[in-house]
């Protein structure tokens, strides 16, 4: 008799990294430890491979969540039409190359998405829409890059206030219409995409959560890390919990068990 997983497979990205002999597929723990703490789930690393090297429609059909994480890396321009980066500004084409249809695949065939920081820009830039490089350049805007000059507890603390869209998917999650958030990005959402809803700004007006309208499913961005600082509490834990449950849903249908679940 074949035993029925009981846990929600759930795909958390990698980034590229060229090492001084071997390329390195690379994913800060706290985005794979969250998977099973706050969301209740089996992480599955995806690596950023060379185009062609992935089967996305064969990952994504085994898949029952996909996590995008943040990056140091920014997604490049010309996904988006923008005009060339600063110099040494990073990138990571091979991430690119991977999640950006990974999401539109993922979307398409109803796989709950959440994504953090890059991951919200790699969204909004997978269905169509443009980004800011560099909020800071901004005289009406906030810096919302990540300190530098105080410890490493400090740079994950509340930064700002978010305000949620009333009534929104997010402001459902939360059970109120505002909270307080850390902040640690250059980059963020300019033009939407094409039915991405905002969830929720800063006070400055910058795109803070996004979802999907008409989704099959769970998809939620946040440019904000709520994986971070551990215990995950709050809102960060509400939208994990979220997650997981969508992903459990997903895991249902995909193995034909969604009746004998309700």
């Amino acid at each position: 008799m074949l035993s029925v997983p009981s846990l929600p497979l759930i795909g958390v990205t990698a980034c590229h990294q060229q090492g001084q002999d071997h390329s390195v597929q690379r994913v800060s723990e706290k985005y794979v430890t969250c998977v099973p703490e706050a969301a209740g789930g089996l992480p599955l690393m995806i690596p950023a491979l060379e185009a062609g090297q992935l089967d996305l429609d064969s990952l994504v059909a085994h898949l029952d969540g996909l996590l995008l994480t943040g990056s140091p890396s920014n997604v490049e321009p010309h996904h988006f039409n923008g005009p060339a980066s600063v110099e040494g500004t990073e990138h990571d084409p091979r991430r690119d190359g991977v999640t950006l249809p990974l999401i539109r695949k993922a979307i398409e065939a109803g796989v709950p998405v959440l994504g953090i920081c890059r991951g919200i820009q790699e969204m909004n830039v997978a269905l169509g829409g443009t980004l800011h490089q560099r909020i800071f350049d901004f005289d009406d805007k906030f810096d919302h890059r990540m300190r530098r000059d105080v410890d490493f507890d400090m740079k994950y603390r509340p930064a700002h206030e978010i305000r949620m869209t009333p009534g929104g998917v997010l402001a459902r999650i939360a059970g109120s219409e505002t909270a307080l958030v850390n902040s640690l990005h250059a980059q963020g959402i300019d033009k939407p995409g094409k039915n991405v809803v905002v969830e929720a700004v800063a006070p400055d007006g910058i795109v803070e959560a996004i979802s999907v309208s008409g989704s099959k499913a769970f998809v939620l961005g946040v440019q904000w890390h709520p994986e971070w600082p551990r215990p995950i509490a709050g809102i960060n834990r509400k939208i994990f919990e979220a997650f997981g449950e969508a992903c459990r849903a997903h895991l249902r249908a995909r193995l034909g068990l969604a009746d004998a679940a309700e």
